[in-house]
């Protein structure tokens, strides 16, 4: 999204919450950028921690943050389930709207793992007046295909599996990924130094690394979150995916992948089922999400005229008996088989355009 808001004459300002200042890595697309602390879910192990949770929130901070953002200036506010510009948009009483996948759960949208806790936080964390959903399917009305943020890559199909699994105790990781020898992996995640250990190459965060690792794996395992998995389906790679216990968000886009017939899910990760998913071998057939960055860039920097119900429309025009007149029609699984033809996109967070 900053890549394609770049385009037009319009003033953008960013901001960034929900981790520590000092965990954020590659912002130099954002420039002089604002901070605040914000909310975020406490994991260990590959599950939520609720009672850790609640020890770590600031909720006074929180809400002193909601109150002294002052977005009364601005012409309109977009937030990817960000809680303080939404918070504050809809304090200052300015239009906002909501760009992220959060806001494609509606009645018609795969769920698991639901529980008042985990729906009244969908409903209530991010509010906006304008909510724009993102999925692999258009399961309602205002749901729009992913955001993408991937380079011009050669991709081909490599020896290696690309691993990441932010959540997860990484030496447990490299210890698992260490009993299947006869592969190779290379593993990411924030905190890891590069290391070889065996058969397992570690690395660091680093956007452009991991995108190069991508391009040229055999197959992905990572959690259940949507970004990741989102590209991997764009650039036809394999995925066995574990769901972040707990997080409803993940363990329902498990379940839909698993309906649509995208990627196979596990409850948890073991040697045996590791093995199994390799021995697939399977060729995975690239679905070509649209450039919904652009389209969204130019819609937003036009003042989002014209109804949000064309702009979706527009960008599902080749998959079969998706969306007619915005109605809700049941997905066909089957990997690849709702093609779309057109290119890829760029990343999204909260932003406000005077």
């Amino acid at each position: 999204m900053a890549s394609a808001l770049k385009k037009y004459p319009v003033e953008v300002e960013w901001l960034f919450s929900g981790r520590s200042r000092d965990k954020l890595f590659d912002m130099e697309p954002f420039g002089h950028y604002h901070y605040r602390t914000g909310l975020s879910f406490a994991t260990s192990n590959g599950q939520i921690r609720y009672l850790k949770t609640l020890q770590q929130l600031h909720p006074l901070q929180f809400l002193r943050d909601i109150r002294e953002l002052d977005v009364a200036s601005y012409d309109l506010v977009v937030t990817d389930f960000e809680p303080v510009t939404a918070w504050a948009g809809r304090r200052a009483g300015v239009k906002t709207v909501g760009i992220g996948h959060q806001y494609a759960f509606g009645p018609q949208t795969p769920r698991d793992g639901r529980n008042w806790m985990a729906e009244s936080i969908m409903r209530n964390f991010a509010p906006v007046s304008h909510p724009l959903g993102l999925h692999w399917y258009p399961y309602s009305h205002n749901v729009l295909p992913p955001i993408l943020d991937l380079p011009d890559l050669p991709r081909e199909r490599g020896e290696h599996v690309l691993v990441y699994l932010p959540f997860e105790d990484q030496d447990r990781v490299c210890k698992l990924l260490q009993a299947v020898p006869e592969q190779h992996f290379v593993q990411y995640a924030s905190g890891l130094e590069r290391a070889d250990r065996d058969n397992v190459e570690q690395h660091p965060a680093s956007i452009e690394g991991f995108k190069r690792h991508l391009a040229s794996s055999r197959g992905v395992v990572c959690n259940s979150g949507f970004e990741l998995i989102s590209e991997c389906l764009h650039w036809g790679k394999p995925v066995l995916t574990k769901p972040l216990h707990g997080q409803m968000e993940q363990m329902s886009n498990a379940l839909a992948l698993e309906k649509l017939g995208y990627a196979r899910r596990c409850k948890a990760l073991t040697t045996i089922g590791l093995r199994a998913w390799l021995e697939q071998d399977a060729h995975t057939r690239a679905i070509r999400f649209p450039d919904v960055a652009a389209a969204l860039a130019a819609w937003l920097a036009g003042g989002c005229q014209g109804s949000s119900g064309q702009l979706i429309e527009s960008l599902w025009p080749s998959w079969p008996g998706a969306i007619t007149s915005m109605g809700h029609t049941s997905p066909q699984p089957g990997i690849g088989s709702h093609p779309c033809q057109r290119p890829t996109a760029a990343p999204t967070s909260s932003l406000g355009i005077p």
